[in-house]
Formats: C-alpha cells, sequence, structure tokens
C-alpha cells in the first residue's frame, strides 16, 4: 500500500451521455506523468479527465488510504534530501516499491509482489475503489475506461465495471506492480507506449490479445494530424536552428526531404537558440536550471539566446528562479528572451507548457515521461534521473539517439554550442523524430472506439 502516494481529486460526476465518441479518462495527481499522458484526451473525455481522492461523496475509508500512503511518500521524499541516510533511505524504497527485475533472460516474472498482494488486500476486504466504480456505472458504464494508472484497472476490474478496461503504461519500462494478481485471468487491456513494454507485459502474463502497441499520446496541437503537418514544419525549423554550419543539413537533405517534406523554412544571418530546461513534480534539480543560466550569462544579457524555465504548478520553484535570475542580473531579461513558466493548474501548465515546445530547439530535463516527446523531433539532454523508471527512460532515449546524457552544466555554453555547430544536435531532433513514437494519442482513440489500427512500427531498440 505505500508504494502509492495518489492524490485523488474527481470534480463532480457528469449526467449520462449517449455519446459513443466518449471514455472515462481517469489519470492520479502524482506528479505530472499520469496526468500529462492523460491531457490529449480531454476532447473526448467524458466530465472531462478526471481525477480521484477528493470526488463529492467519497468514503471516509477510501480518502484515509489515499492520505496514508501519500503522507508516507513525502516522508520519503523530503528524507531523501537528508545526508548519509536520505540517499539510503530513497534506495530502500526504489527498490522495494519501484524496482524493475532484468528483462535477460527471458523468463516468467508473472509472480505477484507483496505491495501488489498487500493493495488488493485494501480493494477486496475494504472495498478500497468501489464508491468511484458505481458511480462510473450509473453514469456511463457502457463507456470504456482509460487510465494511466493501474490501480485504477485494478479498481474496475474487481468492482465490476460494465464496460471496458483500458490501462496506458507511461514509461518505457514498467514493473509488476502495473499488471494484476493474476494476469491470464484479467480482462484489463494495456496500451504499451515501447516495444519493451509490450514484452515485459507479456513476461507478467498478460495475455498477447489484451496488449496494443499504441506509443505514447503526444499532443495533438504539436502533431497537426496523421500527416504530421505541425510535427514537420517545426522540425524543419529546429533543425536549421540547431545546425547553424549546414553540416547536417547538407550531408543529409534527400532523407530531410522525403521524411519531413519541402523545406520551406529560412535561417537568415544567426538563428537564436532556445532551450527549455522543465523541472519535475516535486521541483527537483531546480538548481540545474539557474546553473544554465549562469553559463549562458553573456549571450542572455545580449538576447543571443532564449531560455525558459518550466517550473510546472510549483510557485516555489517559480520565485526560486526570479530570486537567483537577480542575482546574476538577468531579472531585465525575464519576459523577453528569459521565460518563467508557471500555471497554477496543471490542465493550464500542459496547454502553455506544449505551445512553448513548438519553438523550443533543445528540452532539458531528467528523464520522465518527457522522455517520449523527443519524437516531436525535439534533442533532450538529460539531466540525472531519479529512481528505476527514470533509468530506463534514459536507456531508451540514448538507445534511439534522441537524447544525450547532460555534461557539466556550468560549462554547457561550451559542450552545447560545440554539439550544435557539429550538427550532433540536429541528427538527435531527427532521430528522436524517426524512432519514438508519435501517433500514439490517435492510436489509442480509434482503439477505445472499435478500431483496432496502429499507426506505429516497431521501431525502437529494446
Amino acid at each position: 500500500m505505500c508504494y502509492f502516494l495518489v492524490y485523488f481529486a474527481l470534480g463532480g460526476m457528469p449526467p449520462k451521455s449517449k455519446n459513443k465518441k466518449r471514455a472515462w479518462v481517469v489519470a492520479v495527481n502524482m506528479g505530472y506523468g499520469h496526468q500529462r499522458a492523460a491531457a490529449p484526451f480531454a476532447d473526448i473525455a467524458l466530465g472531462g479527465v478526471l481525477t480521484a481522492n477528493d470526488y463529492p461523496g467519497i468514503p471516509a475509508t477510501d480518502r484515509a488510504l489515499w492520505e496514508q500512503s501519500r503522507r508516507f511518500y513525502e516522508i520519503i521524499s523530503r528524507a531523501s534530501h537528508l545526508p548519509l541516510i536520505g540517499p539510503w533511505l530513497f534506495n530502500w524504497y526504489d527498490h522495494a516499491f519501484q524496482e524493475i527485475e532484468p528483462f535477460y533472460p527471458k523468463r516468467d516474472l508473472s509472480q505477484s509482489t507483496f505491495q501488489l498482494r498487500q493493495m488488493y488486500r485494501f480493494i477486496r476486504r475494504q472495498g478500497w475503489g468501489k464508491h468511484l466504480i458505481n458511480q462510473l456505472n450509473e453514469r456511463g458504464g457502457k463507456t470504456p475506461i482509460l487510465t494511466t494508472f493501474f490501480v485504477i484497472a485494478f479498481f474496475a476490474e474487481e468492482h465490476n465495471y460494465q464496460g471496458d478496461i483500458y490501462c496506458l503504461a507511461t514509461d518505457t519500462d514498467i514493473s509488476r506492480v502495473w499488471v494484476p494478481l493474476n494476469p491470464k485471468k484479467s480482462r484489463i487491456k494495456y496500451f504499451a507506449p515501447t516495444v519493451r513494454v509490450q514484452e515485459r507485459l507479456k513476461l507478467y502474463g498478460v495475455l498477447p490479445e489484451n496488449i496494443i502497441l499504441s506509443g505514447f499520446p503526444l499532443p495533438k496541437g504539436n502533431i497537426g494530424g496523421l500527416q504530421m503537418n505541425i510535427l514537420k514544419q517545426d522540425l524543419w525549423r529546429r533543425v536549421h536552428h540547431l545546425d547553424s554550419q549546414h553540416i547536417f543539413i547538407n550531408k543529409y537533405r534527400e532523407s530531410l526531404h522525403r521524411y519531413l517534406g519541402h523545406d520551406q523554412q529560412s535561417c537568415k544571418g544567426k538563428c537564436s537558440l532556445s532551450i527549455t530546461f522543465s523541472v519535475g513534480g516535486a521541483g527537483a534539480q531546480r538548481e540545474i536550471g539557474i546553473t544554465i543560466a549562469k553559463s549562458f550569462q553573456k549571450l542572455l544579457q545580449n538576447n543571443q539566446l532564449v531560455l525558459n524555465l518550466a517550473a510546472g504548478t510549483r510557485s516555489d520553484v517559480a520565485d526560486y528562479f526570479q530570486r537567483q535570475l537577480r542575482r546574476l542580473h538577468l531579472s531585465d531579461r525575464i519576459g523577453k528572451n528569459i521565460k518563467i513558466i508557471y500555471q497554477a493548474s496543471k490542465d493550464e501548465y500542459f496547454v502553455q507548457f506544449n505551445n512553448l515546445l513548438r519553438t523550443t530547439d533543445i528540452l532539458w530535463t531528467k528523464p520522465s515521461e518527457l522522455a517520449f516527446f523527443t519524437g516531436l523531433g525535439i534533442p533532450i539532454i538529460i539531466a540525472p534521473p531519479i529512481g528505476s523508471q527514470e533509468y530506463s527512460n534514459q536507456r531508451w532515449l540514448e538507445s534511439i539517439g534522441g537524447g544525450i546524457q547532460q555534461l557539466d552544466p556550468a560549462y554547457a555554453h561550451q559542450w552545447l554550442l560545440d554539439w550544435r555547430e557539429s550538427g550532433w544536435l540536429a541528427e538527435a531532433a531527427l532521430q528522436g523524430f524517426l524512432d519514438a513514437p508519435k501517433l500514439g494519442t490517435y492510436t489509442i482513440e480509434r482503439t477505445l472506439f472499435g478500431q483496432h489500427t496502429s499507426y506505429e512500427g516497431q521501431v525502437e531498440l529494446i
């Protein structure tokens, strides 16, 4: 049970709907990953994207279970910063509750884990989640459920939800806790964002017919339909910005035209490079953003670089960025070529962040679910990973060529600009576009409504 920091907020149930092109879309408020994965489905979500732990009428027992797990996780998170004991405590937590078993040698990994059995005891003995599922049954029980967190899928199956149950994995590899106690008897269908997840689910005992290789859902506004017109246009612009000497463009012009169509972009004079640094949901690694600003201080002062510092929904991180930029004598650039991205609402933040990505040349972040955004043709500078899932995401990013580990951020003005001069970053942008999934949103929507068409090939290395 301690594994689950989940903060549910189901803001009122909508009336019954006869629209067949609707699904219950249920996420959890735990960092950004699960809600970011659900956000592209807002237009098909019955009643909007739902979260759970504070909806009207939630039983006191359910609220207490969520609160217990939230408090445990917060204690671990705060303690992780303590000297000596902090790293040990977090490593213990990661090993006990999040660790992913080695993939090779391939073997039967279907045996349930302690934390999974403990969670099922709460679901079965205390009826955890039953009230939520009853509400969904009453207001549209034939409507498919799409959830980005496994525990909701378990709720639906154990409490006899009447419609189809779909669970979307949100990392490039997953632990055993994502799969129910008896996977061969389960009716939960899984959307796998990568081939590794697809094969991992089979090792966990999920029937092959219950696994759809979908890719990760990226925002439609950054793609532009099945022809990816917006994505290709943005990538042409980005390639010009990332290849200032035209080394990559001249060498691979024919390939670029084949994959991206006609080049309608031009770069007269020097192109201003745009870097977006994004912190995680807990505000981790905020210091890296300021180190980047200090490294590029002269270029920023001379308006020769654009730096976006994404604080997410953390006002304390936004305030930290403001204070530190003042100390670097860069406060006069805020709102000009330095932007602090902050919104109190996650929905509003995702919209602002997605719009920002269209003009971003380099995304610098730890390898969270944002690793999948290299599919938009954005090279990712990989900040140090935190936890087992992020190490898996880093390996995936590097294997497809869409991400590169950061060097010392204090000298980014040297190594990052060298990578740009060589055309390496432009190559990483194209590799991300070619080998990461891009059309997962469309594949998932078609599957939910009975059209089992996958737009993604098995392209990435596992």
